[in-house]
């Protein structure tokens, strides 16, 4: 990446240095080494708090300095997720950057914008002695994609702005002002592995290439999910002949679209050429089907070794379930306002095999906190009728509007004078911090912003670049002007 070529320089110079340091979710020591370094080093207040967030404080610039304290807040860890052959440990490696015309994109792996480029924004703004504004808070959060640990151990008192922007939206143009709350569950089948019946043929179905995608910004995109389409074609094969099931894994992430997966399983030995004629008969419906959303899927069936499978009942138990639960958006939102926007839905995200144990993670979303308690509920019953013990956690709030945010009014106007356009004021299916921290500091008036990411949670992560620049000139004019 030649940061010459990129604007505003100052930002996308500290997206690089990101870039180059290690941040998986719930691995983000080598991160707050370096924002303790980074805020010390400027002789700026520095504090990490026990959970690991991060708090650097910057005094008022000369003139602001009865303007209200301004929270600026993003997460410093990253979706890891790469092309299924390539050898990349997000753990040691640096992200490899490349522009694509207007885009800023990763050689093969996610790009790290969500939300690398919001703590970017943050230390651009610490690192200015050009830009005017009143006291400004900058928070970096841990582990917001596996668990939001940071926002849930932020312990009330730490922070004292009156405003808070998050930087952690994906389409620039738009200030969203409301989320969805969340809840994951784990259903979890254990069993005692067998043989296989004599004269059984093992057989290895295969799947990758599909978008994938963020499970709530994306879950309305009508894009496949890995497990679920291998999950039709075991179901159609049972119904047909003695299936045994012996390893699935697929998906990473329980806030992510799988888009790749394998199933290993074994079939009489004269069921084979049938099992292979029927998967060539479902791949080409299943490419009509989503022949826009996903058109590179690339399909694998190959027979591979035996292996001792899964008892006989639970195997298929596993299979009905997955046949079974509900997948991608249930409702939209109700309000004419907003009835563009997902309600409620659930994203069957991850299947990983274990010796004597797979587990399914489904996550639910809503902005109406009944109706994600149903669609949990839903999901928990599917799996509790198949025989499996039933983990509901890492459950957050969504985040109500503030009608009246004092923070919004100042940020539409300062839009409207730099672009001469209106921005957009809208909800996100998505889950956002501010949820929780609202619920720590219900007086603080909020709002998120962010430049254009698209594939955010895939290997096709992307972001606009001249986006960037007008985020940045917005964020600046709303510190100036917030009164």
């Amino acid at each position: 990446m030649t940061n010459m070529e990129l604007k505003p320089a100052r930002v996308f110079e500290h997206f690089a240095k990101i870039n180059q340091i290690p941040r998986p979710s719930k691995h983000e020591e080598k991160m707050i080494e370096y924002l303790v370094e980074f805020g010390k080093s400027r002789n700026l207040d520095t504090k990490v708090d026990k959970t690991g967030n991060v708090l650097i404080t910057k005094p008022a610039t000369k003139g602001m300095e009865n303007a209200p304290t301004v929270i600026l807040q993003s997460h410093i860890d990253m979706v890891c997720d790469k092309l299924v052959d390539l050898d990349f440990n997000f753990h040691t490696d640096a992200i490899q950057t490349y522009v694509d015309g207007e885009w800023l994109k990763a050689k093969g792996t996610t790009l790290g914008a969500d939300d690398g480029i919001g703590v970017a924004y943050e230390l651009a703004v610490l690192d200015s002695d050009d830009i005017e504004h009143g006291k400004i808070e900058c928070l970096f959060t841990v582990d917001e994609e596996t668990g939001l640990t940071g926002a849930f151990g932020l312990e009330p008192g730490w922070l004292t702005g009156e405003y808070l922007i998050n930087l952690d939206s994906e389409d620039e143009g738009q200030i969203f002002v409301s989320c969805a709350g969340g809840i994951a569950t784990d259903s979890v089948f254990k069993f005692k592995r067998e043989d296989a019946p004599a004269g059984y043929f093992f057989m290895e179905a295969s799947i990758k290439g599909l978008i994938g995608g963020h499970s709530g910004d994306d879950i309305n995109k009508k894009r496949a999910n890995a497990i679920k389409i291998l999950g039709r074609f075991l179901y159609m094969q049972q119904s047909k002949m003695d299936l045994r099931l012996a390893e699935w894994n697929s998906g990473k992430l329980d806030n992510a679209i799988p888009r790749d997966g394998k199933v290993v399983f074994a079939v009489p030995s004269a069921k084979k050429e049938e099992v292979m004629a029927d998967w060539n008969i479902f791949t080409k419906g299943v490419e009509e089907e989503y022949h826009v959303s996903d058109p590179n899927a690339v399909w694998g069936m190959e027979s591979t070794e035996a292996r001792p499978v899964v008892e006989k009942e639970v195997g298929r138990r596993i299979v009905m379930a997955v046949q079974a639960v509900d997948n991608g958006p249930l409702t939209n939102c109700q309000d004419e306002a907003i009835a563009y926007m997902v309600e409620t839905s659930s994203n069957v995200a991850v299947v990983k095999t274990e010796e004597n144990a797979i587990t399914v993670i489904a996550s639910q979303r809503s902005n109406v906190p009944s109706a994600l308690i149903n669609m949990a509920n839903t999901i928990k019953a599917c799996f509790e009728m198949a025989g499996a013990e039933i983990c509901q956690h890492d459950a957050y709030p969504g985040w109500k509007m503030n009608p009246n945010s004092k923070l919004v009014k100042v940020a539409v106007e300062e839009y409207k004078k730099l672009f001469n356009k209106e921005p957009q004021v809208l909800g996100i299916h998505a889950g956002l911090e501010c949820g929780l921290i609202s619920e720590k500091y219900p007086n603080v008036d909020m709002m998120s912003v962010g430049p254009t990411l698209r594939f955010v949670h895939t290997p096709d992560e992307r972001l606009l670049i001249p986006t960037v620049q007008m985020v940045w000139d917005h964020l600046l004019a709303i510190l100036k002007n917030v009164r």
